[in-house]
């Protein structure tokens, strides 16, 4: 279980075309965000473009926006969900909720949008911190594979 453990698993882009799978030191979510334990990814061809550099990215970078996994921690101020709920996070990582974007429902053009697997890590991983605006609640009817394309399973084996 999480709790006791002190770090994670990830897959991270070091350098253009190069991928490692590392460690990486399990931290609390900062007020506003989740910390999630990583289900399922789908593989997407735009996570080629944070391997390869095309985006504008600081190196290690773990790619990965189409993430299914369970909330098992929160962030202070985080409203609206719980402990153990379902979530998808996809590319468009969380509007503000403050900017002219924002303020006239435009939630897409957000002027401080971050984005999964560029600004901030991504799904490759054990676990994900997200942004909680950018979280949607995953019915539990519907398969954690169904719900990210292409998934990506973490075992003991990856």
């Amino acid at each position: 279980m999480l709790a006791t453990q002190s770090t994670y698993r990830a897959v991270q882009a070091v350098g253009p075309g190069k991928l490692e799978l590392t460690t990486k030191p399990l931290v609390d979510p900062r007020p506003g965000y989740v910390r999630i334990r990583v289900e399922v990814c789908g593989v997407c061809h735009s996570d080629s473009g944070t391997v390869d550099a095309v985006f504008p990215i600081d190196w290690p970078r773990v790619p990965g926006h189409e993430v299914v996994g369970r909330i098992d921690a929160m962030g202070a101020g985080v409203e609206g969900w719980k402990v153990g709920q379902r979530v998808g996070v996809g590319f468009l990582a969380g509007s503000c909720g403050y900017c002219e974007f924002c303020r006239a429902g435009d939630l897409v053009n957000c002027r401080n949008q971050e984005f999964t697997g560029i600004h901030h890590d991504g799904g490759y991983a054990e676990v994900l911190i997200a942004r909680a605006s950018g979280l949607m609640s995953i019915p539990e009817e519907l398969s954690s594979a169904d719900a990210a394309p292409l998934p990506l399973r973490w075992t003991d084996d990856v």
